[in-house]
C-alpha cells in the first residue's frame, strides 16, 4: 500500500493540474517554509459557504507540491466547516495525534501523507498548504480581511 501512496505523491508533485492561477480568486495567501525554502501561493474561490475552486503556484520539494495539490482535490466542493474538520484531521494525523482509521477516512487521498510523520524534516513540507488554507479560512470569516477581488460583481 505504501507504494500506491508514493506513486500518488509523485504523480501530484510532477503533474499537478491544480498548479495554476485562478481567474479572479476571492482569497490569495502566501505560505512559506523558511527551513527549506518551500513557497506556495494558494488561491481560493468561495460560493457562499462552499469552496468552489482552489489552485496554487510556487516552488518546493515533491512533498510540499503534492500535499498542496492533493489538499485542493480533497477540499474542493466542501463547506468551510467540513474543510476545517478535514484540515484539523490532517494536521492531527501528521502530528500523530489522530490515528483512528475511521476518522482518517475523511482525508481521502491525503491519507497518503501518513508516513511523513516518520520524517521530521518533511513534516513542515506536508503541512505548508494546509496551514495556508487554514489562514485563508480564518480571514474569510472576517469577510474582507486579507481578501482580494479582481472581478466586479463579487
Amino acid at each position: 500500500m505504501d507504494d500506491v501512496y508514493n506513486e500518488l505523491i509523485m504523480e501530484h508533485s510532477m503533474n499537478s493540474y491544480n498548479k495554476k492561477n485562478l481567474d479572479c480568486p476571492h482569497y490569495s495567501e502566501l505560505g512559506h517554509n523558511p527551513n527549506c525554502g518551500d513557497e506556495i501561493t494558494l488561491e481560493l474561490k468561495l460560493n457562499g459557504d462552499v469552496i468552489e475552486d482552489m489552485a496554487f503556484h510556487g516552488h518546493g520539494c515533491a512533498i510540499s507540491q503534492a500535499s498542496a495539490s492533493i489538499m485542493i482535490d480533497t477540499l474542493k466542493g466542501k463547506t468551510v466547516k467540513e474543510a476545517k474538520d478535514i484540515i484539523e484531521t490532517f494536521i492531527g494525523m501528521i502530528k500523530r495525534e489522530i490515528t483512528d482509521e475511521n476518522e482518517l477516512q475523511k482525508l481521502e487521498d491525503a491519507i497518503a501523507f501518513r508516513n511523513v510523520s516518520n520524517m521530521p524534516a518533511r513534516v513542515k513540507c506536508a503541512l505548508l498548504a494546509w496551514h495556508t488554507v487554514e489562514d485563508i479560512l480564518k480571514k474569510s470569516e472576517t469577510k474582507g480581511n486579507g481578501s482580494i477581488s479582481c472581478c466586479t460583481g463579487d
